[in-house]
């Protein structure tokens, strides 16, 4: 029965509004593509499930063809979750979101199905500010993250935004640097520098 609610809430509430938005639903993957970009959600039903209590989760993807190329991998027009450039719980983007939602006997499903949708809303918003590969790569070098960084660098490096990777890498030391890992990090990085021919200006 509460797999029934859960079927139920993605075919009858999830799927009319994300169509209405521009996204296609393939399997439990809705996708939104433009000229740049792939957006995308990904609906994934928790491990943990039992007959009274039917868990799920919400990913958020954007994928980038610019950036799988300087990965040198295929090109994907249905990129899964895990192969986007950006990727984030939904409760990673929007605060007021669980990033596990829940369906027991209990549940209000009213209250589940408003906090959703008003979810997924924020994050399009969240998404139309990412506009092309570039803001892939701003939103992971100005949180100074370690994810995408080397495709970060190359995308950086190849247009000659010198400073900018210097800058990102003086922010990932400063943050990653007293970890035992981070000389594997480093020499990878340095690596990209000197194929560029830049002085990468060990710290």
């Amino acid at each position: 029965m509460l797999q029934q609610l859960y079927s139920d809430l993605i075919k009858q509430d999830v799927k009319p509004f994300l169509s209405k938005c521009g996204f296609a639903k393939k399997s439990l993957n809705f996708y939104k593509v433009t000229d740049s970009l792939i957006y995308m959600f990904n609906f994934q039903k928790s491990s943990g499930n039992s007959a009274d209590n039917v868990m799920f989760y919400v990913n958020c993807g954007i994928y980038a063809a610019e950036l799988a190329q300087l990965q040198s991998r295929e090109i994907l027009t249905a990129p899964k979750e895990a192969e986007c450039h950006f990727r984030a719980r939904i409760g990673e983007i929007v605060k007021s979101v669980p990033d596990r939602f829940s369906i027991t006997p209990d549940t209000n499903m009213d209250e589940l199905r408003k906090t959703l949708l008003s979810g997924l809303e924020e994050v399009i918003h969240f998404f139309d500010t990412m506009t092309s590969a570039r803001s892939i790569v701003d939103y992971y070098t100005l949180g100074s993250f370690l994810h995408l960084g080397e495709e970060s660098f190359h995308f950086l490096l190849q247009s000659n935004e010198v400073a900018a990777a210097k800058n990102y890498l003086k922010a990932l030391q400063e943050k990653y640097g007293t970890e035992q890992r981070w000389s594997i990090f480093e020499n990878k990085y340095n690596a990209i520098f000197n194929k560029y021919g830049v002085e990468s200006d060990k710290l």
